[in-house]
Formats: C-alpha cells, structure tokens, sequence
C-alpha cells in the first residue's frame, strides 16, 4: 500500500475486475484522476476549456481528496490514476520503456530544424534519468517546445507552448464504460477531450494488464456519461457527445450481454426552444437521469417524459435488432421502476450525477450550496435563470435533492460530499469516478 491507495501490485485478477452488470452493484474499486496543475489552465478560459466557470484549484483539490475518502471509508478501493502510472513505471521495466515512448511521442519541437533535432535527441538521451512523476505530468500537459536563438552564441532561447492540456482528465468516467463483457474505450468528441481515452486505455492496457476491450472507431463517437448499466438491460444516451453510431458500435461489439439496450435521444426543456441551445445543459445521460438502486431511477421529470428511446436487442442472433419505441419515462415505467423527480434547479446542479455505491445507498454533491453558487456569480443566461427562479419559487428551498421527502420514502440513504468547487468543471461524483468492478 502506497498513501492508503492500491499499488500495482494489489490489483486483483483480470477475471474479477472491469466487468459491471448494474449501476446498483456494491462498488469495489475506482479509478480517479486527483487535478493538477492542467486545471490552472482552464481557469484562464473556462468555457473554452469545457468549463461551467472558474473556480479555486486549491480548494478544488481538497474536495476531490474529501470524495477520495468518503469512497475509502465506503469500503471502495481507490486507485488514482497518476499514482497508478507511476508505481507500475517504478516496478516494471517494460512499462516504464513504454511510457517513456508515449512521452517522446507526446513532446514537440519547433524552430530551428537542426537546433530541434538536436533538443529531440537530448531527450531522448535524458528520459531515462526522468523520474516517474515527470513523465507523467509531461504527459498530461502535453507540452512543445519552441526553441529561438539566444543572444549568447550557440544557445537557444525557449517558449513552451501547452497544447490542450487535459484539464478534463479528472472526469474519469467518461473515456470509457465498464459493461459485462470488459472495457469498452470511447472515442471523445471535442478536441480537448480526444487524447483522454488514448491515456486511459494506455494505463489499463499496459500498467494494469487488462485487455478484453474494445474500442469504438470511424465515425462513431461515445462518451462513459452516456451509458447507464441496469442489470436485465442497459440505457446509451445520444445527443452532443455520443452519437448514435458510438452507440450501435457498443452494441454490436459483444460486451453488452443485455437482453435489450435503449438508446436515448437526449431532450431539451421547452423553454429552450428558440433560445440558444446550450449543449452542456444535459450533455450526457447522467447530466439528467441516473439509477440509485434496483428499480429506482432518479431524474428530470420532464426531460426523462421528452426523451425518445429505441429499444434494441442486446444479444443473441437478433443482437442490435430494432424492437420498439416509446420514451425513457415508459420504458422504466415497463421495468417496473419507480421515481424522484427532480425540477430544473436541481437538475442543472448535478442533482443526477450522483454515485451509487450499493443498492440504495449514493454520494451527491451539496446541492443547495452549488445552486446558490450558480445563481450568486450569474453563471446562467437570463432565460435559464429565470426558470430556475422560478421553480424554486414553486418548489421552495426545503425539499431540495437529496433532503427531500421523495428520497426518504424510497428508503435511500445519501452521503453529501463538498463539491462546490468541482463541479465547475460541468460534472459532479459520477463523472469523476471511472468504476472499475462492482
């Protein structure tokens, strides 16, 4: 044990990890990436960077470490990810030459062609002497190097360019899904987000040794956010960052042994229609729906009724085979589900995005204390602020997810971890864990 996480070698067999049926299972094991110094970067240009909104890293990192033990002492074992790379470069040779390449392959160099070269070459004469930690900082920041004649003769002066540096890398569940055949490895729509699963895949792959996984390709887009596992059957959201031939590829790969698996079109609120549409809004499918126990399914009322789905055959000879249509509300309503609904201020804070860590039983971030955090820094267009208002108006401030009655008549016990800081990344405890085994 390394700092009361897992070191490489406490991983347990291939067989037993990576493998989850439903999003109720008793969590096991986690994988988490604790932000580093690329957040600072999208502090600077938070939409640009896929930020809500800015917010204080110091701060910010203590509340993932808060999330860290809250799972630690919920019997989840957490596994972080720059400390996974690191022990298994530190105690495996073959791994750390591998890492060493990704490095080499990551760094750029620019300006005079034979000065560059000449840089190239230093580094990869010195990579050696690197210690763990660089290079995989390097690897994350992803830096180039622009080298220009110094006024000393035969020197050179540097300018360090970052390309995208991952700071969405600590949304850990969205560069892959865990379903019960394996790994499946997604393929990510925005550009600042597209290096992330080649990261993750690299680390399971050659640090963990896990490799039965697939990865989605060609035109096909998929993001973990989207996918929801439910036991008999499984929920694939499409909409802007999974697409629906992502969704058909997870499908027709095998490893969703399901008996049917629903694609959900993503809604949008009627008060949006005419208004630009704000894509972040309900971007993947936890952004407004998510499942805290067996039969039980939290959401936005209106937009689980709005949301079209398409019931697909999830295995056998008719495996990918259309069977019917109806929308998300009936189709749980069929599955015999029951409900919390949740009004729009709840819904836009990360109400959903909860974490199951057994059946009945979730981590949520503070609700009240990042809706006032919203509306305090004016941090949503007129028209959206105005509906939020407004609902909480009918709704008032006392029955707020997740002390409200709906909660305790559904017999859920919830954990409120401080992720007020967070959050401003666009995501709360589920994005920010990768389940690995339930």
């Amino acid at each position: 044990m390394k700092h009361g996480f897992l070191s490489i070698s406490e991983i347990s067999p291939q067989s037993d990890i990576m493998k989850i049926r439903s999003e109720w299972e008793t969590l096991k094991e986690v994988m988490m990436h604790q932000p580093g110094t690329e957040i600072d970067y999208a502090m600077l240009a938070p939409r640009a960077f896929l930020f809500e909104r800015p917010f204080r890293s110091r701060i910010a990192l203590q509340e993932h470490e808060g999330l860290q033990l809250t799972l630690k002492e919920n019997g989840v074992k957490v596994r972080l990810l720059r400390d996974t790379v690191i022990d298994a470069a530190d105690q495996n040779t073959n791994f750390r030459k591998e890492l060493e390449n990704k490095v080499l392959e990551t760094v750029r160099f620019f300006g005079n062609l034979q000065k560059s070269s000449n840089a190239k070459g230093e580094l990869e004469r010195n990579i050696r002497s690197l210690d763990s930690a660089t290079l995989f900082n390097i690897m994350t920041l992803e830096p180039s190097i622009d080298l220009k004649s110094d006024s000393e003769p035969g020197s050179e002066y540097p300018t360090v360019y970052s390309n995208v540096p991952l700071a969405n890398l600590y949304f850990m569940r969205d560069q892959q899904a865990v379903a019960p055949g394996g790994v499946i490895f997604g393929r990510m729509k925005r550009l600042q987000r597209m290096k992330e699963p080649e990261i993750t895949e690299f680390v399971i792959k050659k640090a963990l040794g896990f490799h039965t996984s697939v990865k989605i390709n060609g035109d096909g887009i998929f993001e973990g956010g989207d996918f929801m596992p439910a036991g008999n059957f499984a929920l694939i959201g499409i909409g802007s960052r999974t697409n629906l031939a992502g969704a058909l590829q997870a499908i027709e790969s095998g490893y969703l042994d399901y008996d049917e698996v629903g694609i959900v079109e993503n809604p949008v609120y009627d008060f949006m229609a005419g208004s630009p549409k704000d894509p972040m809004v309900n971007m993947h499918l936890d952004t407004y729906f998510n499942i805290a126990g067996d039969g039980v399914a939290i959401g936005s009322a209106e937009l689980m009724r709005k949301a079209k789905l398409t019931v697909f055959a999830g295995h056998g000879d008719q495996r990918g085979k259309t069977l019917r249509q109806c929308t998300l509300f009936e189709f749980l309503k069929e599955k015999h589900f029951n409900f919390v609904e949740l009004g729009v201020a709840e819904q836009l804070a990360y109400s959903s995005n909860f974490l199951t860590i057994k059946d009945r039983r979730i981590i949520t971030v503070n609700v009240s204390n990042v809706l006032d955090r919203l509306l305090n820094e004016g941090i949503f267009p007129k028209y959206i602020e105005d509906q939020v208002k407004a609902d909480l108006g009918r709704r008032g401030r006392n029955d707020l997810f997740p002390n409200n009655r709906s909660v305790r008549e559904m017999g859920i016990e919830h954990i409120e971890v401080k992720l007020t800081e967070l959050t401003g990344g666009y995501g709360g405890a589920h994005c920010m864990t990768a389940a690995l085994s339930r």
